[in-house]
């Protein structure tokens, strides 16, 4: 894999949650071209696993293990693999997250008619599931924060470290439609802040990276129709990108490999990096 940066991570041990998805699974493969021994954890066994594979298949060390965010016996037996097979954690990439439709709202604006009566297949504020919040709420920060306690206690034994937290566009300016999601992320990127305060005294630097619009399998029904034109939210979403199209994977990895790497970014503690095509600047006008 051809990396942007070329800083040396042999060595190192790096572990990379949601690593089976399009992001972090990029991620994940420009760590290990770095020469970090990496471990890509997924809820889904067999994506962390094709994860691991190209990254063996490309010459570099992985590993994949199962391992559910939110639960902290999962995730202490997942560190327990890792510790085993390469040794403590030095990067932790915090990348599983998500949406929820239960957390989502149908339309963009509240309108009087919406609270009529038999209006039906309608979400509007009023029936967001108070379940549904939850769950976006538990995997993005809950999500972030268990993961982060496990691996970096090594970490704060040892020699400091680096965690890499995924906050979004959605932490400067909330999206319409998606208030669970964008409270959540406003809050990863509030626990960053606070984290690298708190690990300050044990040399671990927090920082989060805030991806723009990328198309993933998630999203990518949202963004796109099936011929590949874009939804009227896609539209607006490129209407409001001035660089006027969604980023790539490999647009990440700049900032990703920047902040991991001591000698270049050792200084940089608490900061959250937008990588959006300047959407954060633009104030529509």
């Amino acid at each position: 894999m051809n990396v942007p940066l070329n800083i040396n991570l042999n060595g190192k041990v790096a572990v990379v949650t949601g690593g089976g998805g399009i992001l972090c699974g990029v991620m994940a493969q420009a760590l290990a071209s770095c020469g970090a021994k990496v471990a890509v954890l997924d809820l889904r066994a067999e994506n962390a696993q094709k994860v691991a594979d190209a990254i063996i298949a490309d010459g570099g060390t992985a590993i994949g293990v199962a391992a559910n965010v939110l639960e902290r016996e999962s995730l202490m037996q997942a560190e327990k693999i890792v510790s085993e097979k390469f040794g403590k954690c030095d990067i932790l990439i915090n990348g599983a997250g998500g949406n929820h439709p239960k957390g989502t709202t149908t339309k963009e604006y509240l309108e009087k008619a919406d609270l009529a009566d038999g209006v039906k297949d309608l979400v509007t504020f009023y029936e967001l599931d108070p379940a549904g919040v939850e769950f976006v709420f538990n995997l993005n920060f809950l999500g972030t924060l268990l993961p982060t306690q496990i691996f970096s206690r090594g970490m704060a034994q040892g020699n400091g470290g680096v965690v890499v937290n995924i906050s979004s566009m959605n932490s400067f300016t909330p999206l319409t439609k998606i208030p669970a999601y964008s409270g959540a992320k406003a809050a990863i990127s509030n626990f960053t802040k606070w984290l690298a305060v708190h690990m300050s005294k044990v040399n671990i630097r927090v920082n989060a990276i805030a991806p723009g619009f990328f198309v993933t399998d998630q999203n990518r029904a949202l963004l796109m129709n099936a011929d590949g034109s874009l939804t009227a939210r896609g539209e607006k979403i490129i209407a409001h990108t001035p660089m006027g199209k969604f980023g790539t994977p490999e647009d990440l990895l700049g900032t990703l490999l920047w902040l991991v790497d001591e000698k270049a970014a050792g200084f940089v503690n608490g900061t959250v990096i937008p990588v959006d095509g300047a959407f954060s600047a633009y104030s529509g006008v």
